[in-house]
């Protein structure tokens, strides 16, 4: 089975610098220019050739391959280095030839620096992106009979229904404890004023929101101290999130209700820290 159009950019999104140079000869086919790429310290080098220097102009080149590049915005790869030369036969340890004489062997050489997009729509880019198929996986399923495919689904059916029904009844079961009086059970009405509910037991430790709460900051806290990527700081931005919706969840009665009102604020100002911190990258 040959790699889709979405597959090869998916590939290239990830980095693969086969991908990257399909994507970028299919970009300059009309023009005559095909690319050939190597990673070396870290820097994508990108060799670009035609059979005339008139069909290399410099800036032209340059700024359709940051176009390219940019759109993609391969992980991994921020640095670039693009070489342009006439074509050559000789294909094999370029990258060397060119090391050792570069005034000979080039026609130009143009650094660039590629901008990294923002975390956030990368990551729901890559969320949004078809998966890329397994050949390999897919004949197996062919070669699977028509019975073993139905007992799969139907197996993965039921699971689905089962897992669905135990959390209704578990959302039911948290509503129906948190009302004072059984479903169905009706008070009739009185002009007497209601008696005095009785307090409430007190939550267990291990479910205080606000114990929860503090547990789930003093962690981000010391995360935070090493986070040095950009999933570490929307991993550190969502653990604040949680912290905060669970100081909101404090009744007004409980005599800590002030200190997590204050701790909502704060903790709310952290997630928005670290979200600006993940942005940088």
């Amino acid at each position: 089975m040959h790699p889709t159009i979405d597959d090869i950019d998916f590939q290239a999104r990830q980095g693969s610098v086969a991908a990257i140079i399909q994507i970028l000869n299919e970009h300059f086919a009309d023009e005559g220019i095909r690319t050939r790429a190597i990673q070396d310290s870290g820097i994508l080098q990108l060799l670009v050739e035609a059979p005339s220097a008139d069909a290399l102009p410099r800036e032209t080149v340059v700024d359709q391959v940051r176009h390219v590049l940019e759109s993609i915005s391969p992980r991994g790869i921020n640095r670039v280095n693009i070489n342009s030369r006439i074509v050559q036969e000789q294909q094999l340890l370029w990258l060397d030839e060119i090391k050792r004489d570069p005034k000979n062997s080039l026609l130009w050489s143009e650094p660039i620096v590629l901008k990294r997009p923002n975390p956030v729509a990368r990551l729901w880019r890559d969320l949004r992106a078809p998966r890329q198929r397994n050949p390999f996986l897919d004949d197996v399923y062919k070669k699977k009979p028509a019975s073993s495919r139905s007992a799969f689904w139907r197996g993965l059916v039921g699971g689905a229904s089962l897992a669905l029904l135990v959390l209704l009844v578990g959302w039911a079961t948290k509503d129906w404890l948190g009302v004072e009086l059984p479903l169905g059970s009706q008070v009739p009405p009185t002009s007497e004023p209601p008696p005095t509910p009785a307090p409430a037991p007190a939550v267990p430790t291990g479910q205080d929101p606000f114990v929860l709460a503090v547990r789930i900051a003093q962690q981000s806290v010391e995360d935070g101290k090493s986070a040095a990527t950009a999933a570490d700081w929307l991993d550190l931005a969502v653990r604040w999130q949680r912290a905060a919706d669970l100081m909101s969840e404090v009744p007004p009665e409980d005599e800590r209700y002030p200190v997590a009102q204050d701790r909502v604020q704060t903790y709310a100002a952290n997630k928005a820290m670290a979200l600006a911190e993940a942005e940088k990258f």
